[in-house]
């Protein structure tokens, strides 16, 4: 059986009123998307150590499916009534054939090879190289399976820099992905962050996964305090500014770090903030992307 699905912008006042008021009027499912994802004004909903949480996003995208002999036109219209939203958005309404959808979604994630050696592999393929360093990693609820040109700078500089028995803070570290790459190629201990609880668990469930130990991963406001060889942060360019000084003194005296989620436009303003701490090394750029690396003073 087809379904419709209903896309419509919205702001911060009516997203979750409106995703409400759908769900109401019979929509199957309703989820809210930042309208600026991958873009400079891209927004993160989670506050960090000591900011408010903003909750939703400035710009949001409302996604609603709804069975395929529902009038999806009038249900938004009556849902923006319902909320008092006098101006109807633009929308989208659009057919979703029926298919297998575990399979298909399996099918677009094949292996993804970082390096020579190094290896993403989800839990139903078989290695294409028994003999690299393989990371089992499914997508799931948590950012972070290899194929975000982001993940694989960040997978790619671990590879080509990482020196054995380092010590290794991965801040924002979604599905655990950087943290138990390092310890497979090396490092003799790690430690995983986020805000996010959901991430926090499933970096804990993939560490037992691909069976690596010495690692641990916290809420970022319950994280133990301490100075790493190596820190890394795969996160926005927002708070990566934020974060700088926090970022910064996590780093011992002679140590790296690594900043990736920021967007190739933005790299040297980063550079110039990270400048204050760190010596910076040029930046790598990838589909748009960037990866800033940089040696405490």
């Amino acid at each position: 059986m087809p379904w419709l699905t209903l896309a419509v912008d919205t702001d911060a006042e009516h997203a979750e009123a409106l995703s409400e008021a759908l769900l109401e009027l019979g929509a199957l499912s309703v989820d809210l998307l930042d309208a600026d994802a991958d873009t400079p004004d891209e927004q993160a909903i989670f506050g960090e150590p000591g900011e408010p949480t903003p909750g939703v996003w400035q710009h949001n995208r409302v996604s609603a499916l709804f069975n395929d002999d529902q009038d999806v036109a009038a249900i938004l219209h009556q849902a923006a009534a319902n909320i008092g939203l006098k101006q109807l958005p633009e929308y989208r309404i659009e057919t979703l054939a029926d298919n297998d959808w575990v399979r298909l979604t399996q099918a677009q994630f094949e292996p993804i090879r970082i390096s020579p050696r190094l290896w993403i592999v989800p839990t139903w393929h078989t290695p294409s190289d028994p003999q690299a360093i393989n990371i089992v990693l499914d997508p799931g609820l948590a950012f972070g399976t290899g194929s975000h040109p982001t993940t694989r700078l960040c997978l790619r500089w671990l590879d080509e820099h990482l020196q054995g028995g380092a010590s290794v803070l991965d801040y924002g570290c979604g599905s655990g992905i950087l943290a138990i790459a390092a310890l497979k190629l090396g490092a003799a201990r790690a430690t995983g962050v986020d805000v996010d609880l959901q991430a926090v668990t499933a970096s804990r469930d993939n560490a037992i996964a691909n069976g690596v130990v010495n690692v641990q991963f916290y809420q970022s406001d319950s994280a133990p305090q301490g100075r790493y060889d190596l820190v890394v942060a795969n996160i926005l360019t927002n708070p990566l500014r934020m974060l700088a000084p926090l970022l910064a003194d996590a780093t011992r005296q002679g140590g790296q770090i690594v900043l990736s989620g920021i967007l190739e436009e933005q790299a040297q303003d980063v550079m110039n903030i990270y400048r204050q701490w760190f010596d910076m090394n040029a930046p790598v750029f990838e589909e748009g992307w960037s990866c800033l690396s940089g040696r405490k003073r």
